[in-house]
């Protein structure tokens, strides 16, 4: 009996500590196994290879496995390497995959994804996917994975999302007028930091590509349906008051129609284009019914792409250079998450304080880029991932958004986070605000049973966004 009180109250530290290293410090615990997974195809070439090896090696993963296959064979090969996992006795700290393949020869990588996030060994840890275009032939690797490899191993006590930044500012490639770069994807919960440092140590110095300037103008758009649509209003007066106190010059229009959602952006983009003064920064807020495959729904029922805005104020010479955010309160599918979580008792749950359930599709990273430092297709097509853009989408992709009467958990979170520290790094903050998201527990519509979101978080910022000095 002794045995196993001592056992059980053991179990109920440790799960109370893991739960306590993500909260209170906003910083994954990865103490356990980290292991790598490099899924090749026959013409990448062993430099490649090699340098991914030194990569994970510089990040403190102690199982680095190959596998070479081709591009059909990769889901195979992935769900040997999680079986491995399944099969480990002791915790898994963190998972890295690595998909290196001739650029346009994988063209469907979300069934990677979604088996190393749907891995129970896993669950709550950090997985991270990284996504290489390569080039047949070629013999050396480019810009990002030789960026990558010597940032890893200068400063590999960086949190991952500030590295990659740094690594897109130096990958960067300026074609016809328009800068390209790599875009990553991320559900994290907290900083990521994989160096030999405990995951409580002093926050490292920002790095060299330092932050952007936002001295000159800021300006604001939100388009906002609010016929059919509880507690809009209330997500348009908080956002509202948020870009005012950040110093936003801000345009809104509620109930615009489909035709109205791209005049918007089109006078938007002119306005800053013949802004006197130089502008730094630029915020676009969406809000609306999402439709089954991701569109935004207007006030009149026709669809807009989400995309074709992006495209449209990408292309705002003024903000070439400046960040570009664009915040997306919509559903972008009909699935409802129930989560994630621990199956005990009720009662025996909340003695050991357990880690409450997640969201299915938090603690993941994407990255996207080509290994030879050319222009990369993106992950999805048709898109242009162009430099400093980040995107933040209310939900992951296929599922539903909640807000009620109250308004929206994404744009009441997101201000809420923003408001108590306005100076903070804006990808850092997202990163809370999602772990706070994905803690709540909303009741779905079309039942009693508990659902959880998760927000995704879609970046190729160079710099530093700090949106107060």
């Amino acid at each position: 009996m002794a045995f196993l009180v001592a056992g059980t109250l053991q179990v109920a530290s440790q799960m109370a500590d893991a739960q306590e290293s993500l909260e209170r410090k906003g910083k994954y615990s990865v103490r356990g196994l980290r292991v790598a997974l490099t899924l090749s195809s026959p013409e990448v070439s062993a430099s490649t290879v090699a340098v991914l090896d030194g990569v994970f090696r510089a990040l403190g993963f102690e199982s680095c496995r190959r596998r070479e296959a081709s591009v059909q064979g990769f889901p195979g090969e992935l769900a040997g390497f999680l079986e491995q996992l399944h099969a480990h006795r002791g915790p898994v700290g963190c998972a890295l995959v690595a998909a290196v393949a001739p650029r346009g020869q994988l063209r469907r990588p979300r069934q990677l994804v979604r088996e190393l996030s749907c891995c129970g060994a896993l669950r709550g840890c950090p997985k991270v996917f990284l996504l290489l275009s390569s080039t047949p032939g070629a013999p050396e690797p480019g810009a990002f994975l030789s960026g990558l490899r010597e940032l890893c191993g200068r400063s590999p006590h960086w949190p991952l999302l500030q590295l990659l930044t740094e690594v897109f500012c130096r990958t960067a490639e300026e074609t016809s007028g328009t800068t390209y770069c790599p875009v990553l994807r991320s559900s994290l919960r907290g900083a990521l930091c994989l160096g030999d440092v405990g995951p409580w140590g002093p926050e490292p110095a920002p790095g060299p590509s330092a932050q952007y300037d936002l001295s000159g103008a800021r300006a604001a758009l939100l388009l906002a349906v609010i016929q059919g649509r509880p507690g809009a209003r209330h997500d348009v007066e908080a956002l509202g008051g948020l870009c005012e106190a950040l110093g936003f010059e801000t345009t809104l229009r509620t109930d615009p129609t489909a035709q109205a959602f791209l005049e918007e952006l089109a006078q938007f983009r002119d306005r800053l284009d013949t802004h006197r003064g130089p502008v730094s920064c630029a915020l676009v807020a969406l809000m609306a019914h999402g439709g089954p495959q991701g569109q935004l729904l207007a006030v009149d029922g026709q669809a807009v792409w989400p995309e074709a805005l992006v495209q449209e104020l990408s292309g705002c010479r003024a903000l070439r250079g400046c960040p570009k955010i664009f915040l997306l309160q919509a559903c972008r599918g009909g699935h409802r998450d129930a989560g994630t979580g621990p199956t005990l008792l009720p009662w025996f749950q909340r003695w050991l304080r357990a880690p409450p359930a997640t969201s299915s599709h938090a603690d993941v990273l994407q990255i996207y880029a080509d290994a030879q430092g050319g222009i990369c297709s993106g992950p999805t097509p048709g898109s242009c991932d162009q430099a400093d853009i980040l995107t933040v989408y209310a939900t992951a992709e296929g599922c539903v958004a909640y807000r009620d009467e109250k308004g929206s958990d994404f744009i009441q979170t997101l201000v809420e986070v923003l408001r108590a520290e306005p100076q903070g790094d804006l990808l850092e903050l997202l990163t809370e605000a999602n772990r706070q998201v994905c803690e709540l527990d909303v009741l779905g519509p079309d039942s009693d049973e508990r659902r959880k979101a998760c927000l995704e978080i879609r970046s190729s910022l160079r710099r530093r966004l700090c949106l107060q000095a």
